[in-house]
């Protein structure tokens, strides 16, 4: 399968500037070049109200669907940027967009990034900001019964790794996750890595440096680090994987498909054709962006959502 023509023009231009390196770059130009990709998400979803509060010094940011009022279901969003950046501002477009037409509540969580904070301190904001959630859901207007966790890349890892917790606790469960091409082994172990490692802009380079900023003194295979390894994933929640041809880590999200079967957890897995990894920002160019959207949408959706068109 081809790239997609408006990915195909992204990934050209890496190439043609020499596929520079995340490893070369400080961590405050890598985060303001996420910052800047945000132009291709596409059209800004405006019938949304959009609040950053404060709750037990976290800070979140509530994404609610014009004209609803009461209890809502609740999407509680883990954003990507391979441990080191990312927040609300790279998001913004998709969490507007999941709010509106799934009717959901949003909540994004802000958790610390490395290199500043490292291994655990995401994860433990992560579980921490789902209970916050939990704690606060009638104030916050979430059906506390319908509460599904969800994120792209290491968001997708937090998503996982969050719902591992709960289960161990055995305190409550959200009712679904939705992993959108998450980060699951810090080993690298699979093919995708090395056929889609080079050319797609989000590069092996870009994830492994990642979880050497987050993991400096972790063993890449603690359950945490790789939770794809693991083996306690019976009871949870019902999940679905989205993964991206051209993505490093396109076998890791199957293999995890694989694994949820033999350990009994209901799940499906989408791949879609012709992108690359980080594609479900890219609704402004992607076909498959919107696709994805829809996708997700459909799986969470209350009944008094509007549909994509």
């Amino acid at each position: 399968m081809a790239l997609e023509k408006g990915v195909a023009d992204l990934v050209a231009e890496f190439i043609t500037a020499g596929r520079p390196s995340s490893r070369e770059l400080n961590i405050d130009d890598r985060r303001a070049g996420y910052i800047a990709s945000t132009v291709l998400a596409g059209e800004t979803e405006n019938r949304v109200q959009v609040e950053d509060i404060e709750l037990d010094a976290m800070t979140f940011r509530v994404v609610s669907p014009l004209n609803t009022a009461g209890t809502l279901p609740c999407i509680i969003y883990y954003h990507g940027g391979c441990f080191v950046s990312g927040g609300f501002a790279t998001h913004d477009n998709q969490l507007r967009q999941l709010a509106w037409f799934s009717g959901c509540r949003v909540i994004a969580v802000q958790y610390r990034l490395a290199p500043e904070h490292t291994f655990p301190a995401a994860h433990n904001d992560a579980e921490t900001g789902a209970n916050i959630v939990w704690k606060y859901a009638q104030k916050l207007g979430v059906d506390r019964e319908r509460i599904i966790l969800a994120g792209d890349s290491a968001g997708g890892h937090l998503a996982l790794v969050t719902a591992l917790r709960l289960k161990a606790a055995r305190q409550w469960q959200p009712a679904q996750l939705m992993l959108i091409y998450p980060m699951l082994d810090a080993t690298a172990r699979f093919a995708s890595y090395d056929h889609n490692g080079q050319d797609y802009i989000i590069t092996r380079d870009t994830l492994l440096s990642g979880y050497e900023m987050y993991m400096p003194k972790t063993d890449p295979l603690h359950p945490e680090a790789s939770p794809l390894w693991r083996e306690d994933f019976n009871g949870l929640p019902p999940t679905h994987i989205i993964t991206a041809e051209f993505d490093p880590l396109r076998d890791e999200g199957e293999a995890l498909y694989q694994r949820f079967q033999e350990q009994d957890v209901e799940c499906t897995c989408q791949r879609y054709l012709g992108v690359i990894h980080g594609f479900f920002q890219l609704a402004g160019v992607s076909q498959a962006a919107r696709s994805a959207m829809q996708d997700v949408v459909w799986r969470v959706r209350s009944p008094s959502a509007e549909m994509i068109s």
